[in-house]
């Protein structure tokens, strides 16, 4: 890796057209085969800079020479992050670089978001759980205690589970909504779907922040929350290539039927005379 974060390995440069094959090469750690003639129709990458379609990311001359591919449209590399470091993009990615998630989301194939998401959730099951035994300490040795507290953790995934998938529905309705007749044929849901459970990778913080506890836990609970709804935000704007009011929207109404969700199970709680603390006094 050189001094400006490029891998040294990757040596774009000019040679013989004839031979030339596209290609899509090792990004991110991820190998991926070269593209051929069939497939460079069904399978399009995307100019992280100006979001047009683009048929290959480098062209392998003789040699073992790769190029680049200029897009047509803006003149600038397809994609410049093939030839970074997964350390510069994940730091790029952090600051919400639109390019950054270009190349996430349409020049890999990062296919993790499913275990990412388990593991969010546990996470912000933790939390729930953490912040439950907190407002109720109890010293009690006795088995049935600690298999209740347990069964607590269970609980607490569950709700983190449908308030995740209320706050989805939320958006996904929204959009849904919102966008032309036209273009609901074109929406990629699984590809949104994908987008929001990578952006809300920002949940993973939420462990450190409660094992290295201190009297600005709640403010710190308070901005990751915020760092994974611009995340989110991000990721809407990218993938669908919208403006930022309607990606703030869908965010907003996604929140709404959150919200919604969480009150409802309130009142059934209160109705049903059981307890409601599970949704007291939570920061995230």
């Amino acid at each position: 890796m050189g001094t400006d974060g490029r891998r040294s390995g990757f040596r774009p440069g000019k040679g013989n057209t004839e031979g030339v094959t596209a290609g899509k090469g090792k990004t991110n750690g991820v190998a991926v085969t070269p593209t051929t003639a069939a497939a460079s129709a069904s399978c399009q990458y995307r100019c992280i800079e100006c979001n047009q379609e683009a048929k290959e990311l480098y062209r392998d001359y003789s040699h073992g020479v790769l190029k680049i591919t200029i897009c047509k449209s803006c003149q600038k590399p397809v994609d410049k992050y093939i030839e970074y470091d997964p350390v510069i993009i994940l730091i790029n990615a952090i600051l919400c670089r639109a390019q950054a998630y270009r190349h996430i989301l349409f020049n890999t194939k990062i296919n993790m978001h499913g275990k990412l998401c388990v593991f969010c959730l546990l996470c912000e099951a933790y939390l729930r759980w953490w912040q439950l035994q907190d407002s109720s300490r109890s010293v009690d040795p006795d088995d049935f205690i600690r298999y209740a507290k347990e069964w607590d953790f269970y609980r607490m995934f569950a709700i983190a589970s449908l308030e995740q998938t209320a706050y989805f529905t939320g958006i996904f309705t929204f959009l849904w909504v919102e966008r032309p007749i036209t273009a609901k044929k074109t929406l990629n849901s699984a590809l949104l779907l994908k987008a929001l459970l990578l952006s809300s990778y920002g949940k993973l913080l939420l462990i450190p922040a409660v094992i290295w506890e201190h009297d600005y836990t709640p403010l710190c609970l308070r901005l990751i929350k915020v760092f994974v709804l611009t995340s989110n935000f991000q990721a809407i704007r990218v993938t669908l290539n919208v403006n930022r009011k309607l990606s703030f929207l869908a965010i907003l109404s996604g929140l709404l039927v959150e919200s919604a969700m969480v009150y409802f199970f309130q009142r059934v709680a209160r109705a049903l005379g059981s307890d409601c603390a599970i949704y007291k006094s939570q920061d995230f």
